[in-house]
């Protein structure tokens, strides 16, 4: 049997991690051969609700399912992690500007930042979920030198993934057949979800719907569907969310298949023009347990410009919160 891998996760009481650890633990997300120890973080006045969810785990006795740490000490949660979900961040609330949101989350990672520096495997895979989860990121990274910084991404699965229903949805066509979809930038309403490359069968998708659906119906209703989520439920995704962080580890660990590509916000190389360093989303292609940029994907200019406004959000982000590295 293989070592276990430590997977630490942030706010593990909350409801994503609630549709997320059990797909964990089953092998859903590092393989039905990878056994694994939950190492589960929570603020203190929700240790009772942890200690609760972890004793559903254990009465599912998942056999990959080695140990389960809870802990509120985020020097217990890391230790030696192989893996980090940080899935926990302060909402936002009432009258509450963006601007407050990525200063108070900022200072949140920051910290957290500079204790998986301290005490985490150095070559941990980070996935981002709390927003802003892409200057969230950039700031961890910022505040933990030591580590591997390609390993540091954000979450923009969730938005691929709904794309991918909007467009297979659109044309009648099963969604396992949709390849190569594209979501560039920022996990905010100014992402791009871009279908110029992507297929259906072999089938080019762009061909099959008309360009005024694309520009004005299908990249707003992805970009806003969280929005819609809210409005419609009266809280925020957590199932498709605990999907998409799924998905985003099981490709990155495992690999992309074969003649697709996926969505990953990862550290830029500079790729497409975009500033080095910023946690922008481009199309990546995974393999033995590491990523690559695609490149080479040509942009119409109304993409280009799309992108170029999602990198300008990136970049006053950072600016908001530069007092944190």
């Amino acid at each position: 049997m293989k070592t276990p891998m430590r997977v630490a996760i942030t706010g593990a009481a909350g409801q994503i991690c609630y549709s997320l650890l059990f797909r964990i633990a089953s092998g859903d997300m590092l393989g039905k051969d990878q056994p694994v120890i939950l190492q589960l973080l929570e603020i203190t006045p929700a240790m009772k609700v942890l200690e609760a969810v972890a004793m559903e785990l254990n009465d599912c006795a998942f056999p990959l399912l080695k140990d389960i740490i809870t802990t509120d000490d985020p020097q217990v949660a890391f230790k030696d992690a192989n893996v980090a979900l940080m899935v926990g961040a302060k909402p936002r609330g009432p009258g509450m500007e963006r601007a407050d949101l990525l200063t108070d989350n900022g200072r949140i990672f920051s910290v957290l930042g500079k204790t998986i520096n301290d005490v985490a495997d150095k070559n941990i895979r980070i996935c981002v979920v709390g927003n802003p989860a892409n200057t969230n990121a950039y700031i961890l990274g910022k505040n933990a030198p030591d580590l591997n910084q390609r390993n540091i991404t954000a979450l923009t699965r969730l938005d691929h993934n709904r794309a991918i229903f909007q467009i297979a949805d659109k044309t009648g066509k099963d969604m396992a057949d949709v390849k190569k979809m594209t979501i560039w930038g920022n996990h905010s309403t100014t992402q791009v979800p871009d279908i110029a490359h992507a297929n259906i069968n072999g089938d080019s998708a762009a061909a099959m719907v008309d360009a005024e659906w694309a520009n004005n119906e299908f990249m707003p209703t992805v970009a806003k569907r969280g929005a819609a989520v809210i409005a419609a439920r009266g809280s925020s995704s957590a199932a498709s969310a605990a999907n998409g962080i799924i998905d985003h580890v099981h490709d990155w660990v495992l690999g992309t298949n074969e003649g697709d590509w996926v969505s990953m916000a990862v550290p830029s190389d500079g790729s497409y023009g975009i500033e080095e360093g910023l946690i922008y989303s481009f199309p990546v292609v995974c393999k033995d347990g590491d990523y690559e940029i695609v490149q080479g994907v040509e942009c119409s200019d109304f993409i280009k410009g799309k992108m170029k406004e999602s990198e300008a959000e990136l970049q006053d982000e950072r600016n908001t919160c530069s007092d944190l590295f």
